[in-house]
């Protein structure tokens, strides 16, 4: 057993409309545990030389490390890849919040998308399930609306919306991703991309527990207890306390 992955990818081609799960094996795993190493692997083999980032043939990864989710301060962590917009070379972006550990929690560890929609949808995906739905009602609509609409039609309010706005649905080539309307894949324009295809959002729910892919669940928790203590009284954190991200403007221009 690969300790803290579900081994599960899940492929979706949406020119086809098709869905299938990949199982990796421990062995793989081993090589490349997730997050940009997963990533990367898969752009580096699966996309076509010389390939257009708003071509269909590009392919979007969006990608766990091995342990977001995990009972640990800053776990949280997953990538988003593909050829980017900006620079016409590999292209990635990290974001926290809680789609991430949510996208594990529901069993997989990466979504690959190819292919583009002949219409906009979004992807739902729940304890293992996926489905492509439509989003023709969600296109040009600001994100807000988007997340509450999307859960209103899925009748839960705990449900975790990832998507692109409408800069993302324009293409335009630095645009983000976000998700819980406050998290941000800010970087590379990954959300031109995800727009190019036609896809407005991801959403996800799931219900296991990170415990069950641990080796040693209590030793975990305790690691985690020690770390978010250490980390809430060490003076270095206390502007990323009070401003969050901005808070590291000053220290890295000393």
């Amino acid at each position: 057993m690969a300790y803290g992955s579900t081994t599960k990818i899940l492929r979706v081609n949406l020119s086809s409309g098709s869905i299938e799960t990949e199982y990796l094996s421990e062995e793989f795993y081993r090589l490349y545990p997730g997050g940009k190493a997963l990533a990367g692997y898969i752009l580096l083999n699966e996309i076509p030389p010389h390939t257009e980032p708003f071509a269909p043939e590009n392919v979007l990864v969006l990608a766990n490390g091995l342990l977001t989710g995990a009972p640990v301060s800053t776990a949280t962590r997953y990538v988003v890849s593909a050829r980017s917009p900006l620079t016409n070379g590999y292209g990635e972006s990290e974001a926290g919040g809680f789609w991430g550990p949510e996208l594990k929690m529901a069993g997989f560890e990466a979504i690959v998308v190819k292919g583009r929609a002949q219409e906009p949808v979004y992807l739902w995906i729940q304890d293992g399930v996926a489905e492509i739905r439509p989003a023709g009602h969600l296109w040009g609509r600001m994100t807000a609306e988007v997340q509450e609409a999307i859960r209103a039609e899925l009748g839960d309010d705990k449900i975790r919306v990832l998507q692109i706005g409408i800069a993302g649905e324009n293409l335009v080539r630095y645009a983000g991703i976000t998700n819980d309307l406050r998290h941000f894949n800010g970087r590379n324009g990954m959300g031109a991309v995800m727009g190019s295809k036609k896809l407005r959002a991801i959403a996800v729910r799931g219900h296991q527990r990170y415990q069950s892919l641990a080796h040693d669940p209590e030793t975990l928790l305790e690691l985690g207890r020690k770390l978010s203590k250490s980390v809430r009284e060490n003076p270095l954190s206390w502007d990323l306390q009070k401003r969050g991200t901005p808070g590291l403007v000053e220290p890295l221009t000393d």
